[in-house]
C-alpha cells in the first residue's frame, strides 16, 4: 500500500490490483461512440489510460428497455459472447495492475488533451489544508479551461491566496498538471446523500462556470 499510495500522490490513480479469474478485463480507447465489434486494435499499450470494458459470467447482459444505453455499452465479442464498456478510465501497469483514473464522462477535453479526475485531483489532495477537490471543466469540448474546485477542512482559517499559490507550485511539479492554474475554493461539494462520497461535478461545472464569468 505504501508504494501504490506514492504513486497514487503523484498522479498516478488509484490502484484497484489485478484482475480475478474469470474475468477479462481490457483496456481501450476512449470514445464516446458505439463500438459494435470487438477488435484487438482497440486495445491500449501497457501504461495508457483508456476505458475499461470487461467480459465474464458476472456481467450483466443488457439494461432493462434502454436500447440506446446497451448500445454505447455492449461491445460483440466474434469469439462469443460480449464485452461491457464500464465508463470507468484507467490503465494497466507493467505489473498487471489496473489503475483507476475516474468516469469518462468527467475527462476535461483541453486543447492540449484530455486531463483526468483522479490522477489530477491525487497531487492536490496531498496539500494538508485540502479536504477534496474536484477537475471540471468550463467550455466547449476540446478547448475546455480546467478548473480544480478546491474543498478545504472544516474549522481552519487560511490564507486562501496563500493556499492558490501552493497549489499552482503542486501543478508545476507534475507535468499531467501544468496546465492548470485556475482554483476555485467551494464551501461544501455537492454530494450524493447516501454515501457522502459521490460529487456531482456536473453541478460543479455549472457553479464554476458561474464564477468565472
Amino acid at each position: 500500500l505504501g508504494e501504490t499510495r506514492a504513486i497514487t500522490d503523484a498522479g498516478g490513480g488509484v490502484c484497484i490490483g489485478r484482475p480475478v479469474p474469470g474475468i477479462r478485463l481490457e483496456v481501450i480507447e476512449i470514445s464516446d461512440e458505439a463500438i459494435p465489434s470487438w477488435k484487438d486494435s482497440l486495445r491500449v499499450p501497457t501504461g495508457k489510460i483508456g476505458e475499461i470494458v470487461v467480459q465474464g459470467e458476472q456481467v450483466t447482459r443488457g439494461y432493462h428497455n434502454r436500447p440506446e444505453a446497451n448500445r454505447l455499452s455492449k461491445i460483440t465479442d466474434p469469439a462469443g459472447g460480449f464485452l461491457h464498456r464500464m465508463g470507468d478510465l484507467g490503465g494497466f501497469d507493467d505489473k498487471g495492475r489496473l489503475w483507476f483514473c475516474g468516469r469518462k464522462s468527467h475527462r476535461v477535453e483541453t486543447q492540449d488533451g484530455p486531463l483526468f479526475t483522479i490522477p489530477v485531483e491525487g497531487v492536490f489532495n496531498t496539500h494538508p489544508v485540502i479536504f477534496r477537490t474536484a477537475l471540471v471543466g468550463v467550455g466547449t469540448a476540446g478547448s475546455q479551461r480546467p478548473v480544480l474546485c478546491v474543498e478545504l477542512e472544516k474549522g481552519i482559517s487560511v490564507d486562501q491566496e496563500q493556499i492558490r499559490k501552493e497549489l499552482l507550485e503542486l501543478a508545476r511539479a507534475h507535468v499531467h498538471t501544468l496546465g492548470i492554474d485556475t482554483f476555485l475554493f467551494h464551501p461544501a461539494f455537492p454530494v450524493d446523500i447516501r454515501h457522502n462520497a459521490k460529487i456531482f461535478r456536473e453541478k460543479l461545472a455549472i457553479w464554476a462556470k458561474g464564477k468565472l464569468s
